[in-house]
């Protein structure tokens, strides 16, 4: 399993990192909506969204990364234009009334906690791709040093009843090695920020990984479910490697915005 999670890495890390530094910023918009579509597909599957409801659910996904990428102001009407079509689909195309409820909030709850999220991504990579390559290699170096010092010194529980596996210790492991991606990229390719503000967003970095995760564990816990899908192999599905960038993206952004780091 190990030796899957290493080799996956190995081949995505090295791909993405070209793909995102190389290409203009709307083949990263193509790409956000490609693992939006997955994600959100994984989401309503989990707790068993119907067909029509579940695909008119995902083309409201994707139109609402490409609005935001190319007319930012009409992003909350195509929102709300969204949840109005939602709640109409499940009036016509079901005559029973029960479950509604549950059903389209859902529906409307994936596109908040997915594409929604997402979004803020779209704002980073305008202000320069560096900023996506520090963001995810700060999660990637946070899920990691969680994943590996709470397997080898994780001894008291940090959220039992969600996460049964996740531990305090790696919950620092986490925090910590949100700044050691941080500190790297700024090291390489970010040397106009300071070290103090590289720690100060790979540690929030970190801590928001955690409650993106805790999140996710939440809903599959709910669902009954272990992983979102077996897609990638040793991984789970493209909703699990998404659960702390969601949390984290936005985040890192705001306070990005706020250090006066981006505008």
């Amino acid at each position: 399993m190990h030796y899957k999670r290493l080799v996956v890495a190995a081949i995505l890390v090295p791909l993405l990192y070209l793909y995102i530094m190389h290409l203009p910023a709307e083949y990263f918009l193509f790409l956000l909506v490609f693992v939006s579509t997955i994600a959100l597909i994984e989401f309503y599957a989990m707790f068993r969204i119907g067909a029509v409801l579940r695909y008119a659910g995902v083309a409201c996904g994707a139109a609402l990364l490409a609005v935001f990428f190319t007319a930012p102001h009409l992003f909350a009407d195509v929102l709300l234009l969204s949840a109005l079509s939602l709640m109409g689909l499940r009036l016509v195309i079901k005559r029973d009334p029960s479950s509604s409820l549950a059903e389209v909030s859902a529906v409307i709850l994936g596109l908040l906690y997915i594409p929604g999220l997402l979004t803020f991504q779209l704002d980073l990579v305008r202000s320069g791709p560096v900023w996506i390559v520090m963001l995810y290699v700060s999660v990637w170096v946070s899920d990691s040093l969680a994943y590996y010092i709470g397997k080898g010194f994780g001894k008291r529980k940090l959220y039992v009843e969600v996460s049964p596996n996740k531990t305090v210790a790696g919950a620092v492991g986490s925090l910590a090695g949100g700044a050691v991606g941080a500190v790297f990229i700024r090291a390489v390719l970010l040397r106009q920020v300071s070290l103090t503000h590289s720690v100060l967003l790979g540690v929030t970095v970190g801590a928001a990984s955690i409650v993106g995760d805790l999140v996710e564990s939440m809903f599959k816990r709910d669902a009954g479910i272990k992983d979102s899908s077996n897609i990638l192999p040793g991984h789970g599905g493209i909703l699990d490697k998404l659960d702390s960038v969601t949390f984290a993206g936005p985040v890192f952004y705001w306070l990005s915005v706020g250090l006066g780091l981006i505008n």
